[in-house]
């Protein structure tokens, strides 16, 4: 009985998210797409550098790569069918994060960083700079994709709420899958290298492969994020693989604690919050104009005051009621 109580609350959680469409007006269910979105962008992050202890600073590639992806591969006139179009982002993203890991792996600390940001940069100014992604105008997506099994349709995606459906789906297969990973011989093979790459290699280990490895799966699952972005939105652009959002989403994961997979999802939903927070003119009067000043101060505060992140609320209280 004890192995099924962790499921417990993922899966209430997985039910109150299904629900929530039928309660919340539609601004209210764009804003839970775009935070579930941030949470399958973060998790990807959370692999590397809560589980392996690789910090990279050009994660935003990978997002970036599977929309544009999803955009270029989706036939005019015509919704493409779901069920190539998300794999086929998803392999994109992997594919550039194999080649990125292949050399970036060789380098390790602020090196490491550094190859990753320019990797990425390098990325961005394909995208920006040709005709390929329609240069820094971007480009649209201007029939969604549809999901079919046979004659029937399962799902159409100019329906928002099916959108919301399907990125519901999507990050409880992120999660379910990075779990199922992180619980296996590989994920134990990851946390060690965090904690001591030298003495796993000691024992047999070999570590470059298993970094590898991880590197790939964060990039297919960002790549999948990326999808979604754009079957949501209906546009992309360069900005989506800049270093500002690659420095977003390791703030989210900070924000809400490195290591734990629920970490990057409270920290997904935190930074959206409080970005939505500070940019509103209504809530915060004359200084949503600064936003970016006042979401920096508070960050900064909640990163001094919790260096553990918000799940690490969780040990202060538990010892407060021992």
């Amino acid at each position: 009985m004890r192995a099924f109580r962790p499921l417990w609350l993922p899966l209430a959680v997985l039910l109150a998210l299904a629900l929530l469409p039928a309660v919340l007006s539609p601004y209210l269910v764009d804003l839970t797409v775009k935070i579930l979105i941030s949470a399958i962008f973060a998790l990807s992050l959370q692999l590397l550098v809560g589980a392996t202890g690789l910090v990279s600073l050009g994660h935003a590639a990978f997002l970036g790569i599977g929309a544009y992806v999803a955009v270029l591969a989706s036939p005019q006139g015509e919704g493409a069918s779901l069920w190539w179009l998300l794999p086929a982002a998803m392999a994109g993203a992997a594919a550039y994060a194999l080649f990125v890991g292949a050399l970036s792996l060789r380098t390790r600390g602020v090196y490491f960083i550094m190859v990753t940001l320019a990797f990425a940069q390098m990325a961005y100014f394909v995208f920006h700079d040709t005709k390929l992604g329609g240069g820094s105008d971007g480009i649209y997506l201007y029939v969604r994709p549809v999901l079919r099994l046979g004659d029937t349709l399962l799902l159409d995606l100019e329906d928002k709420r099916q959108v919301y459906g399907l990125v519901v789906a999507s990050l409880a297969f992120t999660w379910g899958l990075l779990a199922l990973l992180l619980r296996s011989r590989f994920g134990h093979a990851l946390q060690g290298i965090r904690v001591n790459e030298a003495r796993m290699r000691a024992v047999g280990f070999r570590t470059y492969g298993y970094k590898l490895a991880a590197f790939v799966i964060a990039g297919a699952l960002a790549g999948l994020a990326g999808a979604l972005l754009a079957i949501q939105d209906g546009v992309v652009n360069p900005e989506l693989l800049s270093w500002h959002e690659s420095g977003a989403v390791l703030l989210m994961i900070i924000l809400g604690g490195l290591g734990p997979l629920r970490g990057a999802i409270v920290g997904a939903v935190a930074f959206t919050l409080l970005k939505e927070l500070f940019a509103s003119e209504g809530l915060v009067g004359p200084l949503a104009a600064h936003w970016q000043m006042t979401l920096g101060l508070t960050i900064i505060a909640f990163v001094a005051l919790l260096p553990r992140g918000i799940v690490g609320l969780r040990l202060p209280l538990r010892r407060a009621t021992a």
